[in-house]
């Protein structure tokens, strides 16, 4: 995992700045014509970091289509919450570098209706490897459960250069809904 983990950050780090920005637009329009995105209201995203998918496309589309968005908050170890975020919220960043509201509403995961998740690896049937941390699989680890998809769909974004030939998951892990990258 730690190698599939690294290979593909690599990858990632290694695109040029104009070709991630092409892609993450590519990635964004992909997203915002799908189903799931029309047809959802609460819908979670991540702010982007470093050299990850830009989602602020998204956020931005949802903005217009009035649709409340929530952006992931954490808060002491291995506790993820989601917060409102609009245009005017007040961003700090939290001791790992990454952006949170520091005002608006707090929603429960189970509540969403689609959550973009940060993905640093993916396979073909759409198992994630994330920074290793494991908070979105605690947080939405009431999805392990399920017999359908129902709330919330949880996609990932990412780079054509993050997919993996197979990701062998742990029981804790949580497949993603679908997931969206620059591929044709």
């Amino acid at each position: 995992m730690k190698d599939l983990r690294a290979k593909a950050l690599r990858a990632r780090r290694e695109m040029h700045s104009d070709a991630r920005a092409k892609s993450s637009e590519i990635i964004c329009q992909r997203v915002i014509r799908s189903r799931e995105f029309s047809s959802s209201h609460y819908v979670a995203c991540y702010l982007p970091m470093r050299d990850e998918v830009d989602t602020r496309e998204i956020i931005e589309r949802a903005w217009r289509a009035k649709k409340r968005i929530f952006v992931p908050v954490l808060r002491a170890r291995e506790k993820m919450l989601f917060r409102e975020i609009q245009d005017e919220s007040t961003l700090v960043r939290n001791s790992f570098g990454i952006w949170e509201p520091t005002s608006g509403e707090f929603v429960r995961p189970r509540n969403l209706d689609l959550v973009i998740t940060p993905t640093v690896a993916f396979d073909r049937q759409n198992n994630r490897i994330g920074m290793g941390g494991g908070n979105f699989d605690r947080c939405f680890s009431f999805l392990r459960h399920r017999k359908h998809w129902f709330h919330p769909k949880l996609v990932g974004v990412a780079f054509d250069c993050q997919k993996v030939e197979k990701i062998t998951p742990n029981p804790w892990d949580i497949r993603l809904y679908r997931v969206f990258c620059d591929a044709s």
